[in-house]
């Protein structure tokens, strides 16, 4: 099966050519139906939409691209930014199959060369005018088109050879700045670093860079959830009013559950926006948040479904404050970094120098700028800090050895959950299963300058970690890369 890294819950993109929809282990999302024979839609106009965009997003002349862009689609939403960044975006989708159409729609298997993973890309066309777009989904998948075979396992040197050249031919071709690590059971097989940090200084990256890894900080706010609850000081199925006394918004304080905020189940809502980007300066601390988004309800009725959350791990890291009586950073920094050796590890300010920490550059590869004007004042407890990948292979290796929790802890954090209302189970955001390969902890996160995941499997004791100071996904065809190939264990 193939695996995709771009997972970051129930997040999505919208760049200009439509929604990109990256769920709770997009991965592992299943397609029904069956694909459709090529004779019986080689005329579908869906399909020959579909591909139409493919070639046109190839094109690198920006006038032409624009004219055969509004030409294929005239509604196409977004500015003219946001479309040349999705043209970046679907540049490498080969065209590989048909699966389910319909009159004005069809599904198109894509095959992403960069990501080493397929996609779905649902193509509707107007009813009016049949040769016009009328909108593109695009979904990462764990499935293969038919008669496709999954990637063969390699033995352990085979792999460290082939992710080596990986990531050179990514760095090479402009598309990774970063470090790359591969270990087993606490032995690192494999870490090296490509790119810079620092592109005006020409200050090349190394595996002790400090990479800022956007939400995979949510981690370490759920760790310190559960060793709360572990002493007695939190119950998950509380409403956060019995610690976040005062809360302004009764609806959240009363039916919100820790639970519902482990789970992106409580409609709690994102951070970021234009009240984000208006107070961003005076966003200092978990407090500070919730004083500014506190009067909010919620987006739906707790427990109804899944919408990724930044805001409700922010609630949870205020939770940790008033439990244990200390800063956020300083409770983590004495509970979690401290007991894994996470020495370089941290919430501290953009304002503090660190000699050892990269400077984060957004936009497409041959454009970049620094990404600054768009980073919070610091780390929080739904991410933002900064590691390397050594630290999170520490890290990994402390949760599964009990020194951060119990076992009996960390497996009520890896297979914790609440029914949603529909009865469908949702599972506290803290890994998954990935076919073939089996059950993983760990998390990924992804904001302007910054790219990263952490992937720990339990059975085989992989661990595999990949930072970038670039956009997401800088580095995810380079970790599925490696996830596709990893030895039969």
């Amino acid at each position: 099966m193939a695996f995709s890294l771009v997972r970051l819950s129930l997040r999505h993109i919208a760049l200009g050519l439509g929604l990109i929809v990256l769920g709770p282990n997009a991965a592992l999302l299943a397609q029904s139906g069956e694909p459709s024979s090529t004779s019986a839609t080689r005329d579908n106009p869906a399909v020959l939409a579909g591909k139409a965009w493919l070639a046109a997003n190839k094109m690198t002349d920006d006038a032409r691209f624009l004219a055969a862009l509004h030409d294929l689609w005239p509604t196409a939403p977004g500015t003219k930014e946001q479309v040349f960044a999705s043209r970046e975006l679907f540049r490498s989708l080969e065209f590989k199959a048909v699966g389910k159409t319909g009159p004005d729609s069809a599904e198109l298997w894509l095959f992403d060369p960069d990501q080493d993973g397929y996609v779905i890309a649902t193509v509707k066309v107007r009813a009016d005018d049949p040769e016009k777009v009328a909108g593109i989904r695009v979904i990462p998948t764990a499935d293969l088109p038919p008669g496709v075979a999954a990637q063969a396992p390699l033995t352990e040197p085979a792999l460290i050879a082939a992710v080596r050249d990986r990531a050179q031919v990514a760095a090479t071709a402009g598309r990774f700045d970063g470090a790359v690590l591969i270990a087993r059971k606490g032995h690192v097989l494999f870490q090296h670093a490509y790119g810079l940090a620092d592109r005006a200084a020409r200050k090349p990256d190394t595996v002790d860079t400090q990479f800022r890894f956007g939400s995979m900080g949510k981690m370490f706010t759920a760790v310190a959830i559960m060793q709360l609850i572990e002493a007695g000081k939190v119950d998950p199925s509380a409403p956060i009013g019995r610690y976040l006394p005062g809360y302004a918004n009764r609806e959240i304080a009363t039916k919100v559950t820790v639970a519902n905020l482990l789970t992106h189940t409580g409609g709690t809502g994102d951070i970021f926006g234009p009240d984000f980007m208006s107070h961003r300066a005076e966003l200092r601390d978990p407090a500070d948040y919730v004083a500014l988004y506190q009067n909010r309800g919620p987006l739906f009725e707790p427990g109804r479904r899944i919408a990724y959350s930044n805001y409700g791990f922010m609630l949870l890291g205020r939770i940790v404050e008033t439990v244990s009586g200390r800063r956020y950073d300083d409770y983590v920094a004495q509970h979690i970094w401290g007991p894994a050796g996470m020495h370089s590890t941290g919430n501290q300010p953009e304002t503090v120098v660190l000699p050892r920490r990269a400077v984060a550059y957004t936009g497409p590869t041959g454009k970049l700028d620094r990404a600054d004007d768009t980073l919070p004042y610091r780390g929080t407890p739904a991410g933002g800090g900064y590691s390397t990948v050594g630290d999170f292979a520490r890290f990994a290796d402390a949760l599964v050895n009990g020194k951060l929790m119990k076992p009996a802890t960390l497996d009520a954090l890896i297979h914790g959950g609440i029914k949603l209302t529909d009865g469908t189970f949702a599972a506290y955001d803290f890994g998954g299963t990935i076919p073939g390969k089996g059950r993983f902890i760990g998390h990924n996160g992804g904001a302007p300058g910054m790219s990263g995941q952490l992937v720990h499997f339990l059975g085989s004791g992989y661990t595999l970690v990949v930072l970038a100071n670039r956009d997401p996904p800088a580095g995810a065809g380079i970790l599925s890369f490696a996830v596709h190939r990893l030895p039969a264990r």
